[in-house]
Protein backbone atom coordinates (compact mmCIF):
# COMPACT_ATOMS: atom_id res chain seq x y z
CA UNK A 1 0.00 0.00 0.00
CA UNK A 2 1.29 3.63 -0.82
CA UNK A 3 0.20 6.23 1.30
CA UNK A 4 -2.97 8.10 1.27
CA UNK A 5 -1.52 11.37 0.04
CA UNK A 6 0.75 9.74 -2.66
CA UNK A 7 0.52 7.28 -5.81
CA UNK A 8 2.01 3.89 -5.42
CA UNK A 9 6.29 3.84 -6.91
CA UNK A 10 9.27 1.68 -6.77
CA UNK A 11 12.32 2.91 -7.09
CA UNK A 12 13.87 1.99 -10.30
CA UNK A 13 17.43 0.57 -9.56
CA UNK A 14 16.42 -0.95 -5.90
CA UNK A 15 13.54 -2.53 -4.74
CA UNK A 16 12.45 0.28 -1.88
CA UNK A 17 9.31 1.78 -2.53
CA UNK A 18 6.43 4.47 -1.03
CA UNK A 19 5.70 2.06 1.86
CA UNK A 20 8.70 4.27 3.39
CA UNK A 21 6.71 7.18 3.85
CA UNK A 22 9.67 9.82 3.86
CA UNK A 23 11.13 8.24 0.46
CA UNK A 24 11.62 10.64 -2.02
CA UNK A 25 12.45 10.01 -6.38
CA UNK A 26 14.87 11.65 -8.53
CA UNK A 27 13.64 12.78 -12.40
CA UNK A 28 14.85 9.02 -13.47
CA UNK A 29 12.91 7.59 -10.52
CA UNK A 30 15.83 6.92 -8.48
CA UNK A 31 14.98 6.75 -4.57
CA UNK A 32 17.01 8.89 -1.87
CA UNK A 33 18.48 5.26 -0.40
CA UNK A 34 20.47 4.37 -3.96
CA UNK A 35 21.91 7.95 -3.99
CA UNK A 36 22.97 8.20 0.08
CA UNK A 37 24.36 4.90 -0.42
CA UNK A 38 26.94 5.87 -3.21
CA UNK A 39 27.41 9.06 -1.83
CA UNK A 40 28.57 7.76 1.32
CA UNK A 41 30.72 5.20 -0.75
CA UNK A 42 32.38 8.18 -2.18
CA UNK A 43 33.00 9.46 1.19
CA UNK A 44 34.88 6.03 2.23
CA UNK A 45 38.53 5.52 2.20
CA UNK A 46 40.15 3.11 -0.05
CA UNK A 47 39.64 -0.51 0.23
CA UNK A 48 43.79 -0.88 0.89
CA UNK A 49 42.80 2.38 3.98
CA UNK A 50 39.97 0.41 5.14
CA UNK A 51 42.20 -2.75 5.60
CA UNK A 52 45.11 -1.25 6.79
CA UNK A 53 42.95 0.55 9.27
CA UNK A 54 40.86 -3.20 10.15
CA UNK A 55 44.75 -4.50 10.72
CA UNK A 56 45.26 -1.71 13.15
CA UNK A 57 42.81 -2.41 15.05
CA UNK A 58 43.21 -6.38 15.08
CA UNK A 59 46.34 -5.61 16.96
CA UNK A 60 44.90 -3.50 19.29
CA UNK A 61 42.43 -5.81 20.28
CA UNK A 62 45.26 -8.40 21.00
CA UNK A 63 47.13 -5.96 23.00
CA UNK A 64 44.56 -4.89 25.11
CA UNK A 65 43.89 -8.28 25.87
CA UNK A 66 47.37 -9.39 27.22
CA UNK A 67 47.39 -10.94 30.66
CA UNK A 68 43.29 -11.58 30.43
CA UNK A 69 41.40 -14.47 29.68
CA UNK A 70 39.88 -12.80 26.63
CA UNK A 71 40.54 -10.18 24.25
CA UNK A 72 36.90 -9.54 22.66
CA UNK A 73 33.63 -10.49 23.16
CA UNK A 74 31.37 -12.07 19.93
CA UNK A 75 27.41 -11.87 20.12
CA UNK A 76 26.67 -15.53 18.48
CA UNK A 77 22.86 -15.83 17.08
CA UNK A 78 23.34 -19.10 14.88
CA UNK A 79 23.08 -16.36 11.99
CA UNK A 80 25.39 -15.99 9.15
CA UNK A 81 26.75 -12.41 9.97
CA UNK A 82 27.68 -13.59 13.77
CA UNK A 83 28.72 -17.06 12.73
CA UNK A 84 30.96 -15.88 9.53
CA UNK A 85 32.26 -13.01 12.45
CA UNK A 86 33.17 -15.68 15.11
CA UNK A 87 34.78 -17.95 12.19
CA UNK A 88 37.24 -14.96 11.04
CA UNK A 89 38.19 -13.98 14.22
CA UNK A 90 39.82 -17.40 14.90
CA UNK A 91 41.55 -16.99 11.46
CA UNK A 92 42.58 -13.44 12.85
CA UNK A 93 43.76 -15.10 16.17
CA UNK A 94 41.31 -13.09 18.37
CA UNK A 95 40.93 -14.99 21.68
CA UNK A 96 37.20 -14.35 21.79
CA UNK A 97 34.76 -15.58 24.66
CA UNK A 98 31.27 -16.03 22.27
CA UNK A 99 28.35 -15.20 23.77
CA UNK A 100 24.72 -16.39 23.08
CA UNK A 101 21.55 -14.00 24.31
CA UNK A 102 18.74 -17.10 25.50
CA UNK A 103 15.65 -15.53 24.93
CA UNK A 104 13.51 -18.88 24.49
CA UNK A 105 12.91 -18.19 21.10
CA UNK A 106 16.06 -20.08 19.34
CA UNK A 107 15.07 -21.78 16.66
CA UNK A 108 16.19 -25.48 15.99
CA UNK A 109 18.61 -24.73 12.84
CA UNK A 110 20.39 -22.02 14.96
CA UNK A 111 21.01 -24.43 18.29
CA UNK A 112 22.74 -26.62 15.67
CA UNK A 113 24.99 -23.80 14.22
CA UNK A 114 26.01 -22.96 17.82
CA UNK A 115 27.20 -25.63 19.11
CA UNK A 116 29.18 -26.83 15.75
CA UNK A 117 30.48 -23.52 15.51
CA UNK A 118 31.49 -23.49 19.50
CA UNK A 119 32.82 -27.33 18.92
CA UNK A 120 34.76 -26.89 15.56
CA UNK A 121 36.21 -23.33 16.35
CA UNK A 122 37.24 -24.75 20.12
CA UNK A 123 36.19 -20.40 21.56
CA UNK A 124 34.78 -20.36 24.82
CA UNK A 125 31.21 -20.32 25.24
CA UNK A 126 28.36 -18.25 27.84
CA UNK A 127 24.80 -18.67 27.42
CA UNK A 128 23.07 -15.68 28.87
CA UNK A 129 19.59 -17.36 29.42
CA UNK A 130 16.91 -14.77 30.38
CA UNK A 131 15.25 -15.16 33.46
CA UNK A 132 11.83 -15.98 31.45
CA UNK A 133 9.43 -14.77 33.79
CA UNK A 134 10.65 -11.59 33.09
CA UNK A 135 11.87 -11.66 29.73
CA UNK A 136 8.16 -12.15 28.91
CA UNK A 137 6.13 -10.19 30.59
CA UNK A 138 8.17 -7.42 29.15
CA UNK A 139 7.61 -8.73 25.73
CA UNK A 140 4.03 -9.33 26.27
CA UNK A 141 4.08 -5.71 27.78
CA UNK A 142 5.46 -4.22 23.95
CA UNK A 143 2.51 -6.19 22.38
CA UNK A 144 -0.40 -4.21 24.69
CA UNK A 145 1.50 -1.48 24.06
CA UNK A 146 1.17 -1.63 19.87
CA UNK A 147 4.69 -0.08 19.18
CA UNK A 148 5.84 -0.97 16.17
CA UNK A 149 9.89 -2.08 17.17
CA UNK A 150 8.66 -5.39 19.25
CA UNK A 151 12.12 -6.45 19.17
CA UNK A 152 13.55 -3.98 21.58
CA UNK A 153 13.18 -6.18 24.62
CA UNK A 154 15.63 -8.43 22.81
CA UNK A 155 17.49 -6.41 21.45
CA UNK A 156 18.24 -3.81 24.07
CA UNK A 157 18.50 -7.54 26.61
CA UNK A 158 21.36 -8.38 24.10
CA UNK A 159 23.59 -5.33 24.13
CA UNK A 160 22.81 -4.85 28.12
CA UNK A 161 24.22 -8.64 28.29
CA UNK A 162 27.52 -8.27 26.04
CA UNK A 163 28.36 -5.29 28.34
CA UNK A 164 27.80 -6.57 31.55
CA UNK A 165 30.12 -9.67 30.68
CA UNK A 166 32.30 -7.04 28.86
CA UNK A 167 32.56 -5.71 32.06
CA UNK A 168 33.24 -8.81 33.89
CA UNK A 169 36.30 -10.14 32.24
CA UNK A 170 37.66 -6.58 31.58
CA UNK A 171 37.21 -7.02 27.99
CA UNK A 172 37.45 -3.86 25.90
CA UNK A 173 35.69 -4.96 22.63
CA UNK A 174 32.88 -6.34 21.47
CA UNK A 175 32.53 -7.61 18.13
CA UNK A 176 29.66 -6.77 16.04
CA UNK A 177 28.93 -8.63 12.77
CA UNK A 178 26.70 -5.15 11.50
CA UNK A 179 27.59 -4.51 7.93
CA UNK A 180 27.15 -2.01 5.16
CA UNK A 181 27.64 -4.99 2.43
CA UNK A 182 23.58 -5.96 4.08
CA UNK A 183 21.82 -3.38 6.12
CA UNK A 184 23.21 -0.21 5.09
CA UNK A 185 19.35 0.85 3.86
CA UNK A 186 16.73 1.15 6.79
CA UNK A 187 13.96 3.91 6.46
CA UNK A 188 13.86 5.69 10.13
CA UNK A 189 10.22 5.16 10.14
CA UNK A 190 10.71 1.15 9.46
CA UNK A 191 12.06 1.27 13.15
CA UNK A 192 12.56 3.08 16.30
CA UNK A 193 16.20 4.02 16.45
CA UNK A 194 15.87 4.22 20.70
CA UNK A 195 17.66 0.89 21.40
CA UNK A 196 18.89 2.23 24.16
CA UNK A 197 16.26 4.29 25.45
CA UNK A 198 15.92 2.58 28.62
CA UNK A 199 13.21 5.28 29.69
CA UNK A 200 10.51 4.18 26.76
CA UNK A 201 11.34 0.52 27.99
CA UNK A 202 10.78 1.43 31.98
CA UNK A 203 7.57 3.42 30.90
CA UNK A 204 5.99 0.46 28.68
CA UNK A 205 6.36 -2.12 31.31
CA UNK A 206 5.29 0.09 33.97
CA UNK A 207 1.76 0.98 32.30
CA UNK A 208 1.25 -2.83 30.98
CA UNK A 209 3.50 -5.46 33.34
CA UNK A 210 2.60 -7.29 36.39
CA UNK A 211 6.48 -8.47 36.85
CA UNK A 212 9.10 -6.21 38.08
CA UNK A 213 12.15 -5.94 36.10
CA UNK A 214 14.57 -7.07 38.61
CA UNK A 215 17.12 -9.15 36.89
CA UNK A 216 16.98 -7.84 33.59
CA UNK A 217 20.53 -6.20 32.33
CA UNK A 218 19.85 -2.92 31.37
CA UNK A 219 21.57 -0.48 29.32
CA UNK A 220 20.29 3.60 29.21
CA UNK A 221 22.25 6.28 28.51
CA UNK A 222 23.88 6.52 31.88
CA UNK A 223 25.03 2.55 32.02
CA UNK A 224 26.14 3.27 28.01
CA UNK A 225 28.24 6.35 29.12
CA UNK A 226 29.56 4.26 32.19
CA UNK A 227 30.83 1.42 30.44
CA UNK A 228 32.28 3.73 27.40
CA UNK A 229 34.05 6.70 29.53
CA UNK A 230 34.85 4.39 32.54
CA UNK A 231 35.26 1.17 31.14
CA UNK A 232 36.45 1.84 27.93
CA UNK A 233 34.46 -0.92 26.51
CA UNK A 234 33.84 -0.07 22.83
CA UNK A 235 32.32 -1.85 19.51
CA UNK A 236 33.89 -2.99 16.38
CA UNK A 237 32.33 -3.95 13.28
CA UNK A 238 35.09 -5.76 11.09
CA UNK A 239 32.67 -6.40 8.02
CA UNK A 240 32.64 -2.56 7.61
CA UNK A 241 36.40 -3.10 6.50
CA UNK A 242 36.87 -6.31 5.14
CA UNK A 243 35.10 -6.61 2.12
CA UNK A 244 32.27 -9.02 3.27
CA UNK A 245 30.52 -11.40 0.71
CA UNK A 246 28.11 -12.52 2.28
CA UNK A 247 26.92 -14.99 -0.11
CA UNK A 248 30.64 -16.61 -0.22
CA UNK A 249 30.44 -16.44 3.53
CA UNK A 250 27.83 -18.64 3.78
CA UNK A 251 29.52 -21.40 1.35
CA UNK A 252 32.49 -20.90 3.66
CA UNK A 253 30.64 -21.42 6.65
CA UNK A 254 28.88 -24.47 5.21
CA UNK A 255 32.14 -26.19 4.14
CA UNK A 256 33.82 -25.15 6.75
CA UNK A 257 31.48 -25.59 10.07
CA UNK A 258 28.66 -27.84 8.68
CA UNK A 259 26.50 -24.41 9.58
CA UNK A 260 22.81 -24.36 7.73
CA UNK A 261 20.55 -21.66 6.36
CA UNK A 262 18.08 -21.41 8.10
CA UNK A 263 16.05 -18.88 5.19
CA UNK A 264 15.32 -15.29 5.78
CA UNK A 265 17.23 -12.37 7.67
CA UNK A 266 17.49 -13.12 11.34
CA UNK A 267 15.27 -16.21 10.71
CA UNK A 268 17.17 -18.19 13.63
CA UNK A 269 15.01 -16.41 15.99
CA UNK A 270 11.42 -17.59 15.66
CA UNK A 271 10.24 -14.82 16.94
CA UNK A 272 11.98 -12.57 15.04
CA UNK A 273 11.17 -14.80 11.69
CA UNK A 274 7.29 -14.48 12.51
CA UNK A 275 8.00 -10.76 13.60
CA UNK A 276 9.67 -9.54 10.48
CA UNK A 277 7.84 -11.77 7.94
CA UNK A 278 4.15 -11.58 9.90
CA UNK A 279 3.94 -8.60 12.41
CA UNK A 280 5.15 -6.06 10.28
CA UNK A 281 3.66 -6.81 6.99
CA UNK A 282 0.27 -7.36 8.38
CA UNK A 283 -0.02 -4.18 11.05
CA UNK A 284 2.41 -2.16 10.17
CA UNK A 285 2.76 -2.54 5.87
CA UNK A 286 7.20 -2.84 6.47
CA UNK A 287 8.39 -5.44 4.40
CA UNK A 288 12.25 -5.35 5.39
CA UNK A 289 12.83 -7.43 2.65
CA UNK A 290 13.02 -4.24 0.65
CA UNK A 291 15.57 -2.87 2.80
CA UNK A 292 17.83 -6.15 2.54
CA UNK A 293 17.41 -6.62 -0.47
CA UNK A 294 18.52 -3.20 -2.12
CA UNK A 295 21.09 -2.86 0.23
CA UNK A 296 22.59 -6.03 -1.68
CA UNK A 297 21.47 -4.98 -5.09
CA UNK A 298 23.91 -1.75 -4.05
CA UNK A 299 26.46 -3.84 -2.80
CA UNK A 300 26.43 -6.08 -5.85
CA UNK A 301 25.66 -8.77 -4.20
CA UNK A 302 21.95 -9.52 -6.45
CA UNK A 303 20.11 -8.26 -9.49
CA UNK A 304 16.95 -6.38 -9.13
CA UNK A 305 15.68 -9.15 -11.03
CA UNK A 306 16.27 -11.39 -8.21
CA UNK A 307 15.47 -9.24 -5.67
CA UNK A 308 12.11 -8.66 -7.37
CA UNK A 309 11.50 -12.25 -8.04
CA UNK A 310 12.12 -12.92 -4.04
CA UNK A 311 9.62 -10.24 -3.11
CA UNK A 312 6.86 -11.65 -5.00
CA UNK A 313 7.53 -14.80 -2.60
CA UNK A 314 5.44 -15.09 0.88
CA UNK A 315 8.14 -13.33 3.11
CA UNK A 316 8.27 -17.29 4.23
CA UNK A 317 6.72 -20.50 4.05
CA UNK A 318 2.79 -19.41 4.87
CA UNK A 319 2.13 -22.50 6.80
CA UNK A 320 4.55 -21.90 8.94
CA UNK A 321 3.63 -18.42 9.99
CA UNK A 322 0.45 -20.21 11.17
CA UNK A 323 2.54 -22.24 13.52
CA UNK A 324 4.50 -19.71 14.51
CA UNK A 325 1.28 -17.34 15.18
CA UNK A 326 0.03 -20.90 17.64
CA UNK A 327 3.61 -20.66 19.18
CA UNK A 328 4.20 -17.58 19.99
CA UNK A 329 0.63 -16.66 21.38
CA UNK A 330 1.26 -19.76 23.39
CA UNK A 331 4.62 -19.42 24.44
CA UNK A 332 3.88 -15.67 25.89
CA UNK A 333 0.32 -16.92 27.71
CA UNK A 334 -1.61 -15.20 24.47
CA UNK A 335 -4.95 -17.28 23.91
CA UNK A 336 -5.03 -17.30 20.43
CA UNK A 337 -8.29 -14.89 20.32
CA UNK A 338 -6.32 -12.21 22.94
CA UNK A 339 -2.98 -12.76 20.04
CA UNK A 340 -5.35 -11.56 17.00
CA UNK A 341 -7.10 -8.79 18.57
CA UNK A 342 -3.29 -7.28 19.95
CA UNK A 343 -2.47 -7.42 16.32
CA UNK A 344 -5.28 -5.41 15.46
CA UNK A 345 -4.87 -2.83 17.52
CA UNK A 346 -4.55 0.85 16.46
CA UNK A 347 -0.25 1.48 15.96
CA UNK A 348 1.35 3.88 18.73
CA UNK A 349 4.51 5.57 18.15
CA UNK A 350 7.07 4.75 20.67
CA UNK A 351 6.95 8.80 21.59
CA UNK A 352 4.31 8.20 23.08
CA UNK A 353 5.35 6.47 26.10
CA UNK A 354 8.05 9.29 26.71
CA UNK A 355 11.52 8.77 25.60
CA UNK A 356 14.90 9.46 27.32
CA UNK A 357 15.68 12.38 24.81
CA UNK A 358 16.59 15.00 27.62
CA UNK A 359 19.43 12.08 29.67
CA UNK A 360 20.98 12.46 26.07
CA UNK A 361 21.18 15.92 25.87
CA UNK A 362 22.37 16.00 29.51
CA UNK A 363 25.19 13.02 28.88
CA UNK A 364 26.05 14.94 25.04
CA UNK A 365 26.46 18.17 26.97
CA UNK A 366 28.55 17.00 29.41
CA UNK A 367 30.52 14.74 26.58
CA UNK A 368 31.21 18.55 24.84
CA UNK A 369 32.04 20.18 28.35
CA UNK A 370 34.45 17.33 29.18
CA UNK A 371 36.52 17.88 25.59
CA UNK A 372 36.31 21.97 26.20
CA UNK A 373 37.87 21.88 29.50
CA UNK A 374 40.28 19.34 28.22
CA UNK A 375 41.39 21.45 25.40
CA UNK A 376 41.25 24.10 27.59
CA UNK A 377 43.99 23.17 29.68
CA UNK A 378 45.63 20.89 27.01
CA UNK A 379 46.57 24.30 25.44
CA UNK A 380 47.02 26.29 29.14
CA UNK A 381 50.34 23.94 29.39
CA UNK A 382 51.40 24.37 25.47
Amino acid sequence: MASLDRPYQMCTKTVMDTTDPDITFDREGVCNHWHEYFDKLKQRPSQDALLNYHEETVKRIKESGKGKAYDCIIGLSGGADSSYLAYIAKQWGLRALLVHFDNGFNSESAVSNIENIVRKLEYDYHAFVMDWDEFKDLQRSYFYASVLDLEIPNDHMIFAALYKLASQHQVQYIITGFNNATESILPEKWRYTGKKDLVNLNNIQKKFGTVPLVHMPKLGIWQFAWYMTVKGIQQYAPLHFIGYDKPKAKEILTRELGWKDYGGKHHESVFTRFYQGYILPRKFNIDKRKAHLSTMICSGLISREDALHELSLPTYDVNMQEEDKIYIAKKLDFTEEEFEKLLSLPNVPHEFYGTDQWQQNLVFGLNRLVKRVYNFNKIKHL
